[in-house]
């Protein structure tokens, strides 16, 4: 199948999907979310950004479930995506959420190369910075929020992640049973919501205390 035909089908999973994960895209989004796959298609022979799907999975499991962060972020909000890769959950928000800025932290820098471009294309390099280094590398941006879909040893860097996250802001991390069982044996407080389409895949919410030290 043709590059062209893929990105066909993506348009039409998008449009027939969006209700059903209660996101809702105008033309102008989903034109920029259709220039993006095609983007990403063209790289991923390269640098396997993401794990072979079809289109129509690739709009629904990828896409529209990113963009189900939408209903968590606050309006202009600062948000840290960490282990970005192929830019999931951050750059689909980004295209519809303009109030919102960003710091993508991936420590590949192929990878980083593709988001730079990603960015560039759907015209929000200037709303976003790029580290390429491992968070644990990096002194944690002022944020409201924390995202994490996809960082390699998510289990065993978790308790890692928390800690490094600023003081107030709100973790939405993406995973499933064993993540909350590490949520729970490290004490964490936290909500869940179940993802559209799924039975055993979670959006948990964090909320990172303010320490009574710097009251």
């Amino acid at each position: 199948m043709s590059q062209s035909e893929q990105v066909r089908l993506f348009e039409r999973s998008l449009a027939k999907n969006m209700k059903a994960y209660c996101v809702a895209l105008s033309k102008e989004n989903q034109k920029s979310l259709a220039t993006y796959y095609e983007l990403l298609l063209r790289w991923n022979e390269r640098l396997h950004l993401v794990a072979p799907c079809s289109s129509e999975e690739f709009a629904t499991k990828h896409v529209l479930e990113s963009l189900i962060l939408s209903d968590h972020v606050t309006e202009n909000a600062k948000v840290v995506d960490v282990g970005s890769g192929a830019g999931l959950p951050i750059i689909p928000c980004l295209i519809t959420r303009t109030d919102i800025t960003a710091t993508l932290i991936e420590s590949s820098q192929k990878k980083s190369v593709f988001l730079r471009e990603a960015l560039k294309t759907i015209g929000a390099l200037k709303r976003t910075t790029i580290v390429s280094k491992p968070f644990e590398e990096c002194p944690a941006p002022a944020a409201d929020f924390v995202t994490c879909r996809a960082l390699d040893d998510f289990g065993s860097k978790l308790s890692s992640l928390i800690h490094w996250a600023p003081q107030g802001s709100t973790l939405l991390l993406f995973g499933g049973d064993s993540l909350r069982q590490r949520l729970t044996a490290l004490n964490h407080v936290f909500t869940e919501s179940l993802l559209t389409g799924s039975e055993r895949r979670f959006l948990f919410e964090v909320k990172k205390a303010v320490s009574t030290a710097t009251r």
